[in-house]
């Protein structure tokens, strides 16, 4: 089993940078696939980005060259860096691990709101 705490998320105006940080209680070496979706009021859960287990980022079209997920291995962290924000960034976001096809283990959101 693996616990997920995310952190770091905040109101912000428009334009400007947050940091969130997903914790895990265990290792993060050797999960699959970490990554952050976002859910915002009367919408489904999205991708926002996404890491494998070798390092490789991928990203959702509207976040493209805005944020940046990365990771700390020795932490069991994760992170999301967001720059540049919008309004329609506002949302919860969601720390996932992808243990297998079958298992994976969410987070309980952490909330951003991006607001003049």
């Amino acid at each position: 089993q693996v616990q997920l705490v995310e952190s770091g998320g905040d109101l912000v105006q428009p334009g400007g940078s947050l940091t969130l940080s997903c914790k895990a209680s265990r290792s993060i070496f050797g999960i699959n696939n970490m990554g952050w979706y976002r859910q915002a009021p009367g919408k489904q859960r999205e991708l926002v980005a996404t890491i494998t287990n070798g390092g490789s980022p991928n990203y959702e079209d509207s976040v493209k060259g805005r944020f940046t997920i990365s990771r700390d291995i020795p932490k069991n962290t994760v992170y999301l860096r967001m720059n540049s924000l919008k309004p329609e960034d506002t949302a919860v976001y969601y720390c996932n691990a992808v243990i297998s096809q079958r298992l994976s283990y969410w987070g309980q959101g952490t909330q951003v709101t991006v607001s003049s």
